[in-house]
């Protein structure tokens, strides 16, 4: 009795879950469908979804979580606060999915000159904004920059207090369902607006079985979604608050990547997220968002996708 009273007191306690979080957004929904079909390890990681990107990078600033999907300009701009993460999968590319949409009087983009603009107060946000009036020759004090939620931009084009609005899906359907029309969109800004996985250093290096998990997860989740789709957007798309009809065109402007595709991101000499990330770094470095050039040898590890590819050949 003594000698099993040791053995029990001696023993190691669980380990916990790997908490990934992320906002509600299509981009990221392989994780929900895998937590919900039961496709990834829910012993070794716990899929937390949150209210929005803000509040997913307040909790992985304040170690609340272990891991999360974000933009690449979020994660870049976390690293440069002295977060120190990893990059370990690119998720997918925005091809149309994030959207500036205006009223039907508006026919060209030189026509927002002195026109009231409607963003969110996020990176992404911004660096949509910034491209918007690059590509109309405009800078901000041509135009009346109003800094608002997402939620409320429907209102204020009505009202007609803005007369254009940065969005993106599902919102943006929304603004069209209501009359408004797309006249720039993210396929106009390759390489800007790309979702990645990220994990603390500390939990790579310790709980690196449990990252496995999360990007074998993740993985299943999305041959899940891409093998059936129709299926997937009936179950995901109450959770965006999407028809699934809007649900699958919204799919259609996002482009996905495979582990093998990750993995060339990741690991190419350049990394090819590197080399696709120059512009941005340039233009978050300009607006005053990146103090210093990213150390993109230590941010991107991809040891994880290496494994997963490996695994799955």
């Amino acid at each position: 009795m003594t000698a099993w009273l040791g053995l029990t007191a001696c023993s190691e306690p669980p380990v916990p879950a790997l908490t990934v979080g992320m906002n509600t957004w299509v981009g990221y929904d392989p994780l929900v469908l895998a937590r919900d079909r039961q496709l990834i390890d829910t012993q070794q990681v716990k899929v937390v979804e949150l209210s929005s990107s803000s509040e997913t990078l307040r909790h992985l600033r304040n170690g609340l979580l272990d891991a999360a999907a974000l933009t690449l300009d979020e994660t870049l701009r976390l690293a440069d606060e002295g977060v120190d993460l990893r990059v370990v999968a690119v998720l997918d590319a925005s091809s149309g999915a994030d959207v500036v949409l205006v009223n039907p009087a508006i026919q060209s983009l030189a026509q927002l000159h002195g026109a009231g603009i409607a963003v969110e107060g996020t990176t992404v946000g911004a660096l949509m904004l910034e491209r918007l009036l690059q590509a109309a020759g405009l800078q901000q004090i041509d135009v009346h920059v109003v800094n608002m939620e997402a939620t409320l931009h429907l209102s204020a084009l009505r009202s007609g207090r803005v007369s254009a609005a940065v969005s993106y899906e599902p919102v943006a359907g929304l603004l069209r369902a209501a009359g408004y029309k797309d006249i720039f969109d993210s396929r106009q800004m390759p390489g800007d607006i790309v979702d990645v996985l990220v994990v603390r250093a500390s939990a790579l290096k310790e709980r690196s079985a449990q990252v496995d998990a999360l990007l074998a997860g993740w993985q299943r989740g999305l041959q899940a979604l891409q093998e059936r789709p129709e299926a997937a957007a009936r179950l995901l798309a109450p959770g965006v608050e999407l028809s699934t009809e809007d649900y699958l065109a919204t799919l259609q402007k996002l482009t996905f990547y495979s582990t093998a595709q990750s993995l060339e991101q990741l690991s190419a000499a350049p990394p090819v997220l590197e080399q696709g990330a120059l512009r941005l770094v340039a233009t978050l470095q300009t607006m005053g968002l990146l103090k210093a050039t990213p150390d993109w040898g230590r941010l991107l590890d991809p040891e994880p996708a290496r494994r997963l590819k490996e695994v799955s050949e």
